[in-house]
């Protein structure tokens, strides 16, 4: 298990780097963006992936948020370990034959491919999500058993649908209603079943208090140039600092705030076997 380390604020030059590696809404069989070519085999990503739901499935995890890196960690600012995070929820799932099975379905928020300022929400599977990592390591939240029970029940009536807001951004301000990244999105649903509301606004409100996010200092060059080197960097939510969502600032709120078990890494056990290091 790894320790939770509190949100570091990322070097100036972090800022266009950072959204320019964090093509976190990469998946596979859904139309956005192809699984990276060549990192690792589609039988290796089916076993991670069915290593990650053996080792959810022995902590009990009904539900818990997990995140992967859809570009090596060498080409993202320093304290960004992951750019992408879904909800896996358990789920009787039925085949194709009609066979009634248990197993993981991935909730996802994804940029549109024909519009990548707009987002949607896309139901897939856990191999769906590792054929998207490029790490062979993913980072998981598990919430706490009252936060799982709450947010399952968030999912199931529809509260997910009502806390999307359309408008993507790769680096969207997390205290801001105009646009929203797929880790903004977790924090959302987290804040939601929370504080027990999806009033949008209440919940922005409220992470304004008590919710302390990842800070990227950008210059006005950053500001100037960021927006033209990626259709997805909208910067009009932003003042002064650039901040955002990621995997160790969302563990550290819900670390203190008692609303998670606990939070650690996955790495591939095929990795252990090629001697690749990721």
């Amino acid at each position: 298990m790894i320790r939770i380390r509190p949100p570091r604020r990322l070097a100036v030059a972090g800022a266009i780097a950072l959204a320019m590696a964090m093509t976190g809404t990469a998946h596979a069989g859904t139309g956005s963006e192809a699984a990276p070519a060549g990192r690792f085999t589609v039988e290796d990503s089916a076993g991670f992936s069915k290593q990650i739901e053996r080792d959810l499935a022995a902590r009990g995890a009904r539900l818990a948020l997990v995140f992967r890196a859809g570009q090596p960690r060498e080409n993202l600012p320093d304290g960004v370990r992951y750019t992408h995070g879904a909800i896996w929820v358990h789920s009787q799932l039925e085949t194709a034959d009609g066979r009634q099975i248990h197993g993981y379905a991935v909730h996802n928020l994804y940029h549109r491919e024909d519009n990548r300022r707009r987002s949607e929400l896309v139901q897939d599977w856990p191999l769906n999500f590792t054929l998207g990592d490029v790490e062979g390591e993913v980072g998981v939240i598990i919430p706490s058993p009252e936060m799982q029970a709450r947010l399952v029940q968030l999912l199931a009536g529809g509260g997910g649908d009502s806390l999307h807001q359309p408008d993507y951004s790769l680096i969207s301000n997390p205290f801001d209603l105009r646009f929203q990244n797929c880790t903004e999105y977790l924090l959302d649903l987290v804040a939601a079943a929370a504080w027990d509301t999806t009033d949008r606004a209440q919940i922005k409100a409220n992470l304004r208090a008590h919710f302390q996010p990842a800070g990227i200092d950008a210059g006005p060059l950053g500001r100037l140039f960021g927006p033209l080197a990626d259709e997805r960097i909208r910067l009009d939510d932003h003042r002064g600092t650039i901040r955002t969502t990621t995997y160790a600032s969302l563990a550290s709120f819900m670390e203190r705030y008692g609303l998670l078990t606990e939070a650690y890494e996955i790495r591939a056990d095929f990795l252990g076997r090629t001697g690749e290091t990721g």
